[in-house]
């Protein structure tokens, strides 16, 4: 094993980039992918909507995912050292599974197959704002809270 931090961005096709994808990370990811869809489905269950219907579930999933992956990116970069498999557990894993940009293509096609466009275009665009705000929320207000805490 190697003290040195996973990189996300392995390329598979680089023999010295696969010794990073062993076992633990695989399921570290896989544990967390499964949590992260089974909340993801609670959500979804609990906010059911129709085809033609303004999909909240789904919304509120993807941009909620997206201001805790700006949490958790800036924690395990710039607050304090985290363990090896916390971005591949928490980050792919969890926060993969919980966020639906998939599902989101498919209630944009939904909505306008079911004759509702205003609200697939209304959706389209809202959730990719709202997703990227919510990045760029959870990275400053983590910094905030970082710099009060250290300041103490």
């Amino acid at each position: 094993m190697t003290d040195r931090p996973i990189d996300p961005d392995v390329d598979l096709h680089v023999p010295a980039q696969r010794a990073e994808l062993h076992w633990p990370v695989l399921a570290a990811i896989a544990a967390g992918g499964a949590l992260g869809a089974l909340a993801r489905y609670g959500l979804q269950t609990a906010l059911p909507t129709g085809p033609a219907d303004f999909p909240w579930a789904t919304f509120l999933v993807n941009v909620s995912g997206c201001l805790l992956i700006g949490v958790l990116m800036v924690v395990i970069t710039e607050v304090r050292q985290a363990h090896r498999l916390v971005r591949p557990f928490l980050g792919v894993g969890v926060l993969g599974g919980y966020t639906t940009f998939s599902t989101y293509v498919v209630d944009v096609q939904r909505a306008v197959a079911a004759g509702a466009p205003l609200t697939g275009l209304v959706y389209l665009a809202a959730t990719m704002l709202a997703a990227v705000a919510a990045v760029v929320a959870g990275m400053w207000l983590t910094r905030r809270v970082a710099a009060r805490a250290g300041a103490r």
